[in-house]
């Protein structure tokens, strides 16, 4: 076996797909060995929106839901590995974040979840499967989130300035980097990264996103509901914090739609993207006001409106995606599973207590060994 070779596997909380990544991890970071996205169908997406919310029979869809979730990531799992011409006794492990349906950090019995069965991953790829991350920094006092912020540290902290990596994935994500290694990094959830934006689209345009952020485009920003969208509550929050589309989502924004004079659809798109952009331009100039780099990675580097806003928003600080560092923004997440991965069969910490809030380092995740491969 290979024991440098892990496999991430990540859908984040926008359900576009399931995004899989083939890594060697070594002392100088890691190598692409090769990378397989595949989409929801639709059906299941439709599926997993749903029981993102409160509904009837939840228990019963969730145990359904729990097992094709975990069948999809296996092949899109197996799928990567033909592709990539590797057998699955070579694999270390794979690191598997699962779908989140809920995240409820802030209530009084503060909770996440995530499904897809690692029971059933590592039995249909015979390949040692780790998975459930996010509970164990909860249980220890932590917000389960965001966790690839250790991983962003050891990929790409720089010696000589100050740097931020953003994830813009449903919820966009900030790592704080400086340029000292002996100084605590930092990072939160910053709000909505194109879960608004999606979701809005879908709703008017008949499609899963607005492509390059050409819709967005066209339309003009509303001053008065970006700044009502600037005053919500999670935004004034100090870190360490977290949020979801629990938050974040289309009824909250009918909620304050519905309090003001009806407004062309394509400018609430306009407006919403600015929000997304603001939030994260916002987050990182109050926070790191030395920061002179900003690495941006995720779904949302596509959106070609939203990373000019978000430029200009930022104003003399460089914006970069990770390719950049050599690695496939697309990819971020699940490579930094497979890390996460790594860490836990080394029995080494994944989260960094001064992001997520736990009272210290903690092995993160549960481990469940591979065995006979079923085709």
């Amino acid at each position: 076996m290979n024991k440098g070779l892990y496999l991430g596997i990540m859908s984040g909380t926008s359900m576009d797909g399931i995004d899989a990544s083939l890594v060697e991890l070594h002392a100088q970071g890691c190598t692409h060995v090769a990378s397989h996205s595949h989409p929801w169908a639709t059906g299941l997406q439709q599926q997993l929106r749903s029981i993102t919310h409160p509904g009837e029979n939840e228990i019963e869809r969730m145990g359904i839901l729990d097992i094709m979730v975990a069948e999809e990531f296996a092949h899109c799992a197996l799928a990567l590995l033909q592709q990539a011409g590797v057998n699955p006794e070579q694999v270390a492990a794979i690191g598997s974040h699962g779908q989140t349906i809920r995240h409820r950090p802030n209530t009084s019995t503060p909770f996440t979840l995530q499904i897809g069965d690692p029971s059933r991953i590592a039995e249909l790829t015979g390949i040692t499967t780790v998975a459930d991350f996010r509970r164990r920094d909860m249980a220890a006092g932590g917000q389960g989130a965001p966790l690839v912020c250790a991983f962003h540290q050891a990929m790409f902290q720089g010696e000589n300035e100050n740097r931020a990596v953003v994830n813009i994935g449903g919820i966009a994500n900030i790592t704080l980097l400086p340029s000292d290694s002996q100084t605590p990094i930092s990072g939160f959830d910053t709000g909505p990264g194109n879960t608004l934006l999606d979701g809005w689209v879908r709703r008017h345009c008949a499609t899963q996103y607005d492509d390059s952020g050409s819709w967005a485009a066209g339309g003009n920003i509303d001053q008065p509901l970006l700044d009502k969208l600037l005053n919500t509550d999670y935004l004034r929050m100090k870190a360490p914090k977290s949020t979801g589309p629990e938050q974040f989502n289309l009824a909250w924004l009918d909620s304050i739609l519905n309090k003001a004079s009806p407004l062309d659809p394509r400018n609430v798109q306009a407006t919403l993207c600015s929000f997304t952009a603001a939030t994260i331009s916002q987050a990182i100039i109050n926070e790191a006001p030395e920061c002179t780099r900003v690495i941006a990675c995720g779904g949302g580097v596509h959106n070609r409106e939203l990373m000019r806003r978000l430029q200009m928003e930022l104003g003399s600080i460089r914006l970069e995606t990770s390719s950049a560092h050599g690695i496939d923004p697309d990819h971020v997440e699940a490579v930094a599973f497979a890390w996460l991965a790594r860490q836990t069969i080394q029995g080494l910490p994944g989260n960094i207590p001064g992001v997520t809030g736990a009272t210290g380092p903690r092995i993160l995740g549960g481990i469940y060994p591979g065995g006979t491969v079923i085709r």
